[in-house]
């Protein structure tokens, strides 16, 4: 027997899970963590705690702020898709099993 929760996540997913795999949805859901992660990691290296690191991105050439930057998209880009995606297949798999659980409980009675 399902309880009341799980009905109300089928009914749920059963809407909108082709809804949710779309990409901009996944940017929306990923985004807000990856820029906060990026922004963590900008005011660490602008902070000042380790002056040493700050004297040797300070020294270097243009082409550093640039890599760094890069990496900082690239970063951003992999959070979003991945924390999106995971969340999608962990609903879809949590879909399934009480799709199956369902129709197994079914076929018993």
């Amino acid at each position: 027997m399902l309880t009341k929760e799980e009905e109300d996540f089928m009914e749920y997913w059963e809407i909108h899970r082709m809804q949710k795999k779309r990409f901009i949805k996944q940017v929306s859901v990923g985004l807000p963590m990856a820029m906060t992660l990026i922004l963590g990691i900008t005011v660490s290296v602008f902070s000042g705690w380790y002056t040493r690191a700050q004297m040797v991105f300070f020294r270097e050439s243009s082409s550093l702020v640039l890599i760094l930057l890069v990496a900082a998209v690239a970063l951003m880009v992999f959070m979003v898709l991945f924390s999106a995606r995971h969340r999608w297949e962990l609903n879809e798999q949590r879909y399934l099993e009480l799709m199956h659980r369902k129709s197994s409980q079914s076929g018993q009675s």
